[in-house]
């Protein structure tokens, strides 16, 4: 790769080796990589929305990812194979995904929780546990909103933004405002995501 990324606050660094997974030979520059990611991503909602299948299900998680990142990375869609600055071993990613998933499912089935925080909470879990080298974050947002529709809900505006605005993933207010939620539910608080998610 020709350029450094500049990760913004609460971003996971990528190694040589995912880097060198690039796979449009054009991009040399952060916002051309972010624009070109962004568009991948917009291809892998409208994916996403015409599916019906199970979406609490390891394929699923793994298949949606592979459509927003696919035509970027060449690891979309496959779990880490290192660790990061966030998240679980690496070697537990696959375990932890399925607890999570289990009991998400255990949730939804006896509405344990409103949908809202149904949604919120496996958003945080998934980011806990960063199952993927990069885009966690955005993955987790739209198995988020793909999870509240499905129980009847409207999807999310994460702080008045898409999934694929630059705000949630350069160094802004938005963003610090998002990070600043997610460490408040790594404390158990979910209020301030639950507010953000909806704001």
């Amino acid at each position: 790769m020709a350029f450094n990324i500049d990760y913004p606050p609460g971003a996971t660094p990528l190694d040589a080796d995912e880097l060198a997974s690039l796979i449009p030979g054009h991009i040399t520059t952060q916002g051309e990589l972010n624009e070109w990611e962004q568009l991948n991503i917009v291809q892998g909602e409208a994916w996403a929305r015409k599916q019906r299948k199970e979406i609490l299900d390891e394929a699923f998680v793994r298949q949606l990812h592979k459509q927003m990142f696919g035509e970027t990375w060449q690891w979309a869609g496959n779990f880490r194979k290192s660790d990061k600055n966030i998240g679980v071993d690496w070697l537990k990613v696959g375990v932890e995904l399925k607890n999570l998933l289990d009991d998400v499912r255990y949730q939804v089935a006896h509405a344990t929780y409103m949908p809202d925080e149904i949604a919120v909470r496996f958003h945080h879990r998934l980011v806990v546990i960063h199952p993927f080298p990069n885009g966690n974050g955005r993955h987790a947002r739209m198995m988020a909103d793909l999870l509240v529709a499905r129980l009847g809900q409207p999807r999310f505006t994460w702080g008045s933004r898409s999934l694929t605005d630059a705000s949630l993933i350069s160094a802004t207010d938005t963003r610090h405002r998002y990070i600043a939620a997610l460490q408040a539910a790594d404390a158990r608080d979910y209020a301030p995501l639950l507010a953000f998610a909806r704001s």
